[in-house]
């Protein structure tokens, strides 16, 4: 059931956005990693965990169908494509302190969803909805006028993870199933990519310790269940509602960047934090009184 309300969809929202909330905590110890070489380690071993994930819940046959079914591989095809460069770009700021920019360009991607939701899907706003959206663009606006102009990165996150949540509520696919598919389509690229590193000396799967090792091998698995949450999520809620819970995960890469990364900070960039809170506040009202009239 795809509501604004349900439950289940909030519980694997927020699932999903606070663990990518912790991610540059994590990925910064992948810094001296290239980007390139950490996004085929995730891919490969994402791609082994949720096989393992598959072969235990004996969910094989999902696969096959799929297989099958060339409309849905070439969907997936093209969700891997964007969920893809869209780690990639990530990573990149991580490594180049880019996180207050990559944090923009999260906070960008509810109103990329909304606007998607609005074009392609039909889905409609109240009043509420639209003032908390209306909070957010100002909040928006401000940010841009603190940066001076909208960085690349931002616009690129945004998106690309905004197309990506609307090419996945298109797949009627199980999570599990079209996480490993996802992370497959990504094997020929990163293999290639491998290959070519290799002609220029550079062994991409040869890591210099085991500490590097155990941080790449984990960031397979880490990868692996927000994307689960994620895909269960968009199937349970409206795209709006899934652009509203997004705040969560830019939030924290923001106060990371500030507290933990040393990255400066505007005062004036207090004024947008108010802002958006302000706009969730109003949303999560609307949609607790669309909970209690449905009750």
């Amino acid at each position: 059931m795809r509501t604004a309300f349900s439950a289940a969809g909030i519980g694997y929202g927020l699932l999903a956005y606070g663990i990518w909330g912790f991610f540059p905590l994590y990925f910064r110890q992948l810094s001296h990693v290239p980007p390139m070489d950490v996004l085929s380690h995730r891919a490969v071993w994402a791609c082994v965990f949720v096989g393992l994930l598959l072969t235990l819940r004996g969910r094989w046959a999902n696969v096959a169908a799929i297989l099958k079914t060339p409309r849905q591989l070439g969907m997936l095809a093209l969700a891997a494509l964007l969920v893809g460069s869209n780690w990639l770009v990530f990573l990149w700021a991580v490594a180049n302190q880019q996180v207050v920019a990559s944090s923009l360009g999260y906070f960008l991607t509810p109103l990329v969803n909304i606007l998607l939701g609005l074009l392609v899907l039909k889905e409609r706003l109240n009043r509420l909805e639209w003032l908390s959206v209306a909070l957010a663009v100002i909040a928006l606006g401000n940010e841009v006028a603190t940066l001076g102009s909208l960085p690349w990165v931002s616009l690129f996150l945004a998106g690309t993870f905004g197309t990506y949540g609307l090419v996945r509520k298109q797949v009627p696919v199980d999570a599990l199933s079209g996480l490993w598919l996802e992370t497959l389509c990504m094997l020929p690229v990163c293999g290639l990519y491998a290959l070519w590193m290799a002609q220029a000396g550079h062994l991409v799967f040869a890591v210099d310790s085991a500490s590097t090792a155990g941080w790449l091998v984990g960031a397979g698995m880490l990868t692996a269940l927000p994307l689960m949450a994620f895909a269960a999520a968009t199937q349970r809620l409206d795209l709006a509602t899934v652009g509203m819970l997004m705040y969560i995960n830019p939030t924290m890469q923001f106060l990371t960047a500030i507290y933990l990364f040393d990255e400066p900070l505007q005062t004036t960039r207090l004024i947008s934090f108010g802002l958006i809170w302000a706009g969730l506040l109003v949303f999560s009202w609307s949609t607790w009184r669309k909970y209690r009239a449905t009750a």
